[in-house]
């Protein structure tokens, strides 16, 4: 297998770890949000649960940042004056429409309020959907790969190494008496 290869195993192994973690931060709150962890109490945010999965995630958002930042994507250096918070943020909020779609279509077409449900509706396949989207789009977007020259130059220039002109340096006129440049008369 080749560096590029493994260099990609790599990335998407760190990606999912980062990832896991950040879902089950999300998981967990959502899930306290919606259905709460006692019997016989009600769930601070029972009756709004796309309000509490976009809280969640937003925390697991967070999460996702600095461990993408500083272990999944450590070797991409930022290419955004905010390191890529701004893209990074977009891209998040745009695909979580994805399980957020799948939570609405199950609660309100498919009449299922159930922890299950709303578990496997949002969080398995929603998130899948919105996984490999982000993966692809903080590849392409936000964690890009730094240029390096020799191989800017190789694939500008085909198999050939790329020289550079020789550009030969153009010297002034100096007066001996000085050791500086030589005075140009005036008029």
């Amino acid at each position: 297998m080749g560096s590029r290869w493994q260099r990609l195993f790599a990335e998407a192994g760190r990606f999912l770890a980062v990832g896991g973690v950040a879902t089950l931060v999300a998981l967990i709150l959502f899930n306290f949000l919606v259905h709460g962890f006692t019997t016989g109490h009600r769930a601070p945010l029972a009756d709004h649960v796309i309000l509490a999965y976009v809280l969640a995630n937003t925390v697991g958002m967070v999460v996702s940042y600095r461990g993408s930042r500083n272990w999944a994507f450590r070797d991409r250096p930022p290419r955004h004056a905010d390191g890529g918070r701004a893209a990074f943020v977009a891209i998040n909020l745009a695909t979580m429409s994805l399980p957020i779609g799948c939570l609405w279509i199950s609660r309100n077409m498919l009449g299922l309020d159930d922890p299950y449900s709303d578990n496997i509706s949002a969080n398995v396949i929603g998130l899948f959907m919105g996984l490999v989207a982000r993966f692809y789009l903080f590849r392409t977007f936000v964690f890009r790969r730094p240029v390096h020259l020799p191989h800017l130059a190789l694939q500008l220039h085909g198999s050939e190494p790329y020289q550079p002109p020789v550009v030969e340096p153009v010297s002034e006129p100096t007066d001996s008496s000085t050791c500086g440049p030589a005075r140009r008369p005036g008029p």
